[in-house]
């Protein structure tokens, strides 16, 4: 399938797969939707929610690892609050180098040109301590094929569209979110489709239609209670 790096209306860069149609990020802004999405409703929402701090260390599950974006953010945020995260990232088919080369965070987001780097070289299927507060693992493997139970406090839900990809919004993956969660987990998507929203509730999550990023009315965020 043909892929492109296009500009989003932020400034930042994404990839674009021509023939689906679809974008890695939003095209209204890529690092404005991993703020908003991922950063704001998930890691600062599960961090107001157990204040003081309860554990040592937050665990973050990225269901889509892509450009790196999310993880990038998250590296911030965590050295700006002192908080310590594992991050585990997983991607069936990760983005080329190539590709990685053309993308514009680098220049958008300051001070991250060593981090992003560090980030996507390490090897995958290994631990690595980017910093003493940000440890990454990178897992190429499906959705799907993820065993976990009781492992994560925040899942950064991150696949392609339902539109294009159908099988990763089934209730079989999100079952596997479900028990991937501990007790009080945060799950959140860009998504707000109905569907998606009454397979939630019936797993037994917590579910919130929230005012979605620029340029999409609504999105999710679920909690495991």
């Amino acid at each position: 399938m043909k892929r492109h790096i296009i500009t989003t209306a932020d400034g930042s860069s994404t990839i674009q797969i021509e023939d689906w149609n679809e974008q890695y990020h939003s095209i209204h802004g890529a690092i404005q939707e991993a703020n908003h999405v991922y950063i704001k409703h998930g890691l600062l929402f599960f961090i107001a929610e157990h204040e003081p701090a309860e554990t040592a260390e937050i665990s973050i599950l990225e269901i889509g690892f892509g450009t790196g974006l999310n993880a990038l953010l998250t590296f911030f945020k965590s050295e700006e609050l002192a908080k310590t995260i594992n991050y585990v990232g997983v991607e069936a088919f990760p983005v080329s180098a190539e590709e990685l080369q053309q993308l514009n965070y680098t220049s958008e987001i300051a001070d991250s040109k060593a981090i992003f780097k560090a980030l996507h070289e390490t090897p995958w299927e290994e631990s690595h301590e980017i910093s003493e507060v940000f440890q990454i693992t990178k897992q190429q493997k499906f959705f799907k094929d993820i065993s976990e139970e009781n492992a994560y406090d925040i899942i950064y839900f991150d696949a392609f569209g339902a539109r294009v990809q159908p099988e990763l919004w089934t209730e079989d993956i999100f079952k596997l979110m479900y028990n991937a969660l501990r007790p009080n987990g945060v799950l959140t998507t860009y998504a707000a489709i109905g569907r998606v929203k009454r397979i939630l509730l019936s797993l037994g999550f917590e579910v919130e239609r929230l005012p979605g990023p620029p340029g999409k009315r609504h999105m999710l965020r679920a909690v495991k209670r």
